[in-house]
C-alpha cells in the first residue's frame, strides 16, 4: 500500500489499482490476484484460512467487549479502539487450546492483556486522573462491582482540558464470555450468550473543578438480573473520567478531552 501524493483524488479501483481514503489520506493499492475460491481451498493456504478464522473470532469477541462497554464506549474512545482490542483479542488466542484455526479464545484465564487498557491512547486514563483509590472491587459472585473514590482535591489530581468547568468520573462493568470455534456454524461463537456483551455504567454526580469534592464518591454498578454468571464468563470493569462545562447554568459534554481504562478483570 502506497500514498497518493497526486493532487488527483480518485476513490474505486481502476487497472488493477484501488484508490481510498483514509483519516483524510489518499492511498492506493493493488488488487489480490489470489481468488477467493483458492484461499478458501487450496492447501497451500491453509495456514491462511486457520488465521483468518481466528482473526474472525478475536473480531467477534472483541465486539463482545465494546458491546459491554456500549453505553460509554463511543465517548471515551479514539478511532482505533476496535482494532486495538481485536489486537488483545488476538494474543489470547495464542494461548488456547486446540487446533490451529479452532483454538478456544479464553479471555477468563488470560485477562492480562486488557488490564490498563485505555480506550483513548491519546488520552490515557491515569494522565487525566489519579487520585488516590484501591480501584473497583468485585464482590465473590461477579454480579456486582463498587468504586469507592476518597475525597480528592480536583486541582491536584485532574487533568482539566481548556473549557471544562465540571467533570464526572464513572464505572463501568460489562461482561464478555470465552469464544470458541463451532464446527456446524463455521464461526467463532461465545461458550455462553448470557450474558455476553452486556454491561452499565454508573455515573457520579457533576463535580466542580474548583477544589476538593467535599466527600467520597462511591459507585456501584449493579449487575444481579444476569446472576449466576457462568465460569467461563468474564466481568470487566473500567474506569473513567467524561468532562463538561456550563453555560447559562446547563452542563454540557465536552468534545473531547473524556478517557476510560480497564482497570480489573475477574
Amino acid at each position: 500500500m502506497a500514498k497518493n501524493n497526486s493532487f488527483i483524488r480518485l476513490e474505486g479501483t481502476l487497472d488493477g489499482l484501488t484508490f481510498f481514503r483514509k483519516n483524510g489520506e489518499s492511498f492506493v493499492k493493488t488488487k489480490s490476484r489470489v481468488s477467493k475460491n483458492r484461499i478458501q481451498n487450496d492447501p497451500a493456504f491453509k495456514r491462511t484460512r486457520e488465521n483468518n478464522q481466528e482473526f474472525g473470532g478475536s473480531v467477534r469477541s472483541g465486539k463482545a467487549l465494546r458491546g459491554a462497554f456500549a453505553s460509554i464506549v463511543r465517548l471515551v474512545s479514539d478511532s482505533y479502539v476496535s482494532s486495538r482490542i481485536t489486537g488483545k483479542m488476538r494474543s489470547i488466542v495464542n494461548n488456547g487450546t486446540g487446533l490451529r484455526g479452532e483454538r478456544v479464545i479464553n479471555i477468563v484465564d488470560n485477562p492480562e492483556p486488557f488490564i490498563g487498557f485505555n480506550f483513548n491512547i491519546s488520552k490515557p486514563f491515569d494522565s487525566q486522573f489519579n487520585a488516590p483509590s484501591d480501584g473497583p472491587v468485585m464482590n465473590v459472585d461477579r454480579d456486582t462491582v463498587t468504586w469507592t473514590v476518597p475525597d480528592f482535591n480536583t486541582d491536584s489530581y485532574i487533568r482539566t482540558p481548556e473549557g471544562a468547568t465540571h467533570c464526572k468520573i464513572a464505572l463501568a462493568a460489562g461482561y464478555v464470555s470465552n469464544y470458541e470455534w463451532d464446527t456446524a456454524m463455521k464461526s467463532y461463537e461465545p461458550v455462553e450468550d448470557t450474558p455476553n456483551a452486556i454491561g452499565d455504567v454508573m455515573y457520579s454526580a457533576p463535580i466542580p473543578l474548583i477544589g476538593m469534592v467535599g466527600s467520597d464518591t462511591v459507585l456501584t454498578v449493579d449487575l444481579t438480573a444476569y446472576a449466576p454468571i457462568p465460569v467461563t464468563t468474564a466481568l470487566f470493569a473500567g474506569t473513567a473520567i467524561v468532562f463538561l462545562q456550563e453555560v447559562n447554568g446547563d452542563l454540557y459534554e465536552l468534545a473531547q478531552g473524556h478517557s476510560m481504562k480497564i482497570a480489573a478483570v475477574g
